[in-house]
């Protein structure tokens, strides 16, 4: 009789080289090996979730316009994350493209909108005839408001 294989079951006595039936007789026949592929699931890219999330977070920052410069710091964070996240998308095991492409396209407009906003935040104030009708609306404002005010004490 010959030995059990070695590796995991090798005390099962039932478990046999391949053509060694259980009474020692040698056959000729070939053997059905049970193989077993274990995959790990993909992972997303770290780099390409968070280009999305600073993405996100630099678009809205640029639509709440007096926090734009924070959003075209943030963008192009994003920008940079986004093109790290689709190099690492290349690899095996690593998904997160579509994700990444996201906060490119995010970090981008984020970007765009913020120096639009800029030139034309520019463009107005040094234009003198539009930063004098501004002081004009400033002080019509102010007038209107009332020159004492009576506040209740508890």
């Amino acid at each position: 009789m010959s030995r059990p294989l070695t590796g995991p079951g090798r005390d099962d006595p039932r478990r046999m080289e391949p053509g060694v039936d259980d009474r020692g007789v040698v056959d000729d026949r070939p053997v059905a090996v049970e193989e077993r592929v274990v995959t790990k699931p993909a992972r997303t890219s770290a780099a390409a979730a968070f280009a999305l999330a600073v993405g996100t977070a630099a678009f809205v920052c640029v639509l709440i316009v007096i926090l734009s410069p924070i959003g075209l710091v943030l963008g192009i964070i994003g920008l940079i994350l986004g093109v790290l996240g689709m190099r690492a998308a290349r690899r095996v095991g690593i998904t997160g493209k579509g994700v990444a492409i996201a906060g490119l396209v995010l970090s981008g407009l984020a970007i765009v909108i913020s120096i639009a906003f800029a030139a034309g935040m520019v463009t107005v104030l040094n234009n003198d005839s539009a930063v004098d009708r501004i002081e004009q609306q400033v002080d019509q404002m102010r007038d209107k408001l009332p020159h004492h005010v009576e506040v209740p004490q508890p």
